[in-house]
């Protein structure tokens, strides 16, 4: 057994058992919740939707399985080009502005010819970060200025998030401060961050302040979505507030009965039962006990990413491990959060839980990379042989 786990599952084991932990745990709530798009939304079949659930979760094994064994290094090699490529499709993305069931969906993008939807935001919130981590590598020795700043990443930072804002502004809020949080833990100077940010308020305000005052001339828009969110919060009217009171009522019945597995009430009464508000129906099946264990999994992966950006002897790799691993974090918290209440209704999943493709495939991804640099981590031993070699050449070379 030692044998097969040593072969197969590279790096940081117990990073992969709390990886698989997760995967199991998912089908679970998937299960369950599945059946609000059976009943309610009128869309296939239990069985159905569990198979999808497992088929992406087994291709999303695969992702970890093949990028564990990538040289890390590459990563930030692809970074730059990746940015580029997916500015384009973001922008390809904003404007289709396709709707799905009347909604706004033009953060959704579909390949041509498979009829599968993805959204581009998250692969390019990645991708920027990664990018972020790169130029805060190459740039650690040099003095900061705006002439090294303005293009190579105050330009890509703005392009990102700003394509990402219109369609989906609590993904460019979070993306934006991972950014900040990035470039804080990269030494990046406080008052050229300060800068940035005020440039992105900027902008930013003058997008709100068109799309509501000339709403015509921004297509696609969701300010208004957000200002009903943000209104309507801890209102006990609307439809937002419909869907915070049903997940409260859900969690308030768990904490009190704990229904028991695939006993939920309200996960046909929620919508989004099953992706954005899961969280809720986990905590109705399985009460303090299952809402405790989910998030002692996310903080001991918290832990795991700490670790491993400690021991990596590169400072890509520390930053290349922050860089991927605390969105999963920070997206998880936000999802909890919104579903007991403590901030406005976001859409973001919960990582590796939720139903979804995308979602799923993007944390596995991250996940990968992780494990790929923590198989490059070298012993105490192999650093001080490193040590003793450069000492060698060092003497060599002034001899």
């Amino acid at each position: 057994m030692s044998t097969i786990v040593q072969k197969y599952f590279k790096g940081d084991k117990p990073l992969w058992a709390f990886i698989l932990l997760l995967a199991l745990f998912s089908f679970l709530p998937v299960y369950s919740a599945s059946s609000n798009l059976v009943y309610t939304v009128g869309s296939g079949s239990i069985f159905g939707h569990l198979a999808k659930h497992a088929v992406i979760l087994l291709i999303g094994l695969f992702i970890i399985y093949g990028l564990q064994r990538v040289d890390y290094r590459w990563f930030g090699l692809l970074a730059l080009s990746a940015v580029v490529v997916l500015a384009i499709v973001l922008l390809i993305t904003m404007i289709q502005g396709q709707t799905i069931g009347g909604a706004n969906a033009s953060r959704w993008l579909t390949i041509p010819g498979t009829g599968i939807g993805i959204q581009p935001s998250m692969i390019a919130s990645q991708a920027l970060l990664i990018y972020i981590a790169r130029y805060l590598t190459k740039n650690r020795d040099k003095e900061y200025t705006w002439k090294n700043i303005a293009l190579p990443l105050l330009l890509p930072i703005l392009v990102i998030v700003g394509l990402i804002f219109p369609s989906n502004g609590s993904t460019a809020l979070m993306l934006a401060g991972m950014c900040g949080i990035l470039l804080i833990i990269g030494g990046f100077p406080l008052k050229y961050l300060l800068s940035i940010a005020g440039v992105g308020v900027l902008f930013g305000g003058i997008f709100i302040w068109v799309a509501l005052k000339q709403p015509d001339l921004i297509s696609n828009s969701r300010v208004h979505t957000w200002m009903s969110r943000i209104e309507k919060f801890n209102d006990d009217s609307g439809l937002e507030s419909y869907q915070v009171l049903h997940a409260k009522a859900a969690i308030a019945r768990g904490l009190n009965e704990m229904a028991g597995p695939g006993k939920s009430v309200f996960k046909q009464t929620l919508p989004q039962s099953s992706s954005d508000f899961i969280f809720a129906i986990i905590v109705e099946e399985y009460g303090a006990i299952g809402a405790i264990l989910l998030i002692g999994i996310f903080l001991l992966i918290l832990i795991r990413i700490c670790i491993i950006a400690s021991k990596i002897h590169t400072i890509f790799g520390t930053l290349l491990v922050f860089a991927v691993g605390l969105p999963i974090i920070i997206q998880s918290m936000v999802n909890m959060a919104v579903a007991v209440n403590l901030i406005p209704v976001t859409g973001q999943p919960l990582p590796m839980i939720s139903y979804g493709g995308t979602s799923i495939w993007m944390t596995c991804i991250s996940f990968g990379i992780i494990l790929s640099v923590s198989t490059q981590i070298k012993s105490q031993e192999e650093l001080e042989q490193d040590r003793k070699l450069l000492s060698e050449e060092y003497i060599e070379d002034i001899a």
